[in-house]
């Protein structure tokens, strides 16, 4: 069971890194109408407002470089949650951005596989 989370954590943050790197506006499959995103201290509620602020977001390219991936068994919710660090490369910029997504909280679907109910995201400074 445990590995298996894990690999469903990695499998996820792959995917989720890839689209927001790739197309930020196809994000919004993997977020449903109760998700709620805390970006910087900002907070958001649903698959739109979640995704339009993704989207606005003041830089079009970024190349996310993930450091560690940590997941655990959600068993009230039989979902997971996956903390992840690592850098962010903005195009132009010569110093990478450090960030922790504190906490990608994922619930399953009844089409088994799984939705973001909750983000937490943060640049790390210093």
């Amino acid at each position: 069971m445990e590995e298996q989370v894990e690999t469903l954590g990695k499998s996820f943050v792959d995917h989720y890194y890839h689209l927001f790197d790739a197309d930020r506006s196809s994000l919004s499959s993997l977020y449903q109408p109760t998700s709620m995103l805390t970006f910087e201290g900002q907070k958001f509620v649903g698959a739109a407002d979640i995704t339009a602020k993704l989207r606005g977001l003041p830089f079009d390219q970024c190349k996310h470089a993930v450091s560690t991936i940590d997941s655990q068994a959600a068993a009230a919710t039989g979902g997971i949650v996956v903390f992840v660090s690592g850098s962010l490369h903005l195009l132009g910029e010569e110093h990478p951005l450090r960030f922790s997504q504190v906490m990608f909280h994922l619930l399953p679907t009844i089409h088994g596989t799984f939705f973001v109910q909750n983000d937490i995201f943060r640049l790390n400074y210093g």
